[in-house]
Parts: structure tokens; sequence; C-alpha cells
């Protein structure tokens, strides 16, 4: 099966750096899961935001400077947030990656505060 990003998605994308545009339009093509776009870059105030709500444990976010990507699982026209969608999707991020030559980083590879709807470009690659 083969997905398409929507407009909603790539209007999202904007303002993230091109590299990581290309492993997401890669992986949309890969995935066994549908997913969309819910932020790409952010501006400063909408860090704060997330930070002071507590869906953010920074100001520092690599959002802030088109570095990475959120998104959401679509299945049957519903946002899932089930985690044994997110590692399907992933495996599709890290094979566009992979591809392109892009080293990237999945938020549910980390140790601590795991987030499994996060991509984003690996530091040491894109500081």
């Amino acid at each position: 099966m083969s997905f398409r990003l929507s407009a909603r998605s790539r209007d999202r994308l904007k303002g993230v750096h091109p590299d990581l545009v290309r492993v997401v339009e890669r992986a949309i093509q890969l995935t066994g899961v549908d997913f969309m776009i819910t932020e790409g870059l952010r501006t400063p105030a909408r860090q704060a935001e997330l930070k002071r709500a507590g869906a953010s444990q920074t100001l520092n976010s690599r959002h802030l400077t088109g570095h990475a990507v959120d998104v959401a699982a679509w299945v049957d026209g519903d946002v899932r947030w089930d985690w044994p969608l997110y590692p399907r999707i992933a495996s599709a991020f890290k094979q566009a990656a992979r591809e392109l030559n892009t080293p990237i980083v999945w938020g549910g590879d980390w140790a601590r505060l795991r987030d499994g709807p996060h991509f984003e470009l690996d530091r040491k690659a894109y500081p």
C-alpha cells in the first residue's frame, strides 16, 4: 500500500530542513501505517507554550530550527496514538534515512522520555 502526504501535512513541513523533508517524503512511500505531520518548525512562543503544558521538556527543541517533525498515525480516518503503530512508522523513516544517507534520530529510541511521534536530524551531522 502506498500513501501520500496531505496538503495539510505538506503545509506543516514549511520551514523544515530540506533533507528531513526528503526523508518524510520517502517514508510516506515506504510505510505500512499512514501518518500525518502534526508539527514541523515551531516558534519560540509555541515551544514555551508546549513546555508550560508539559508536552515538552525543553525550550531548546530541534523544532525551533526546522530540524524535527512530529507525526501522528492515521488509521481508518482517525488519528491513533497506540504505541505499536509508531515503531512501524519509525521503520519507514529509518529506511528512508538510510536510502537518502541522512542520519536521523527517532524519539522512540530515547532511553528517557520516549517520544514515538518525534523524528529529528541527528545533531552530529546537523548541529
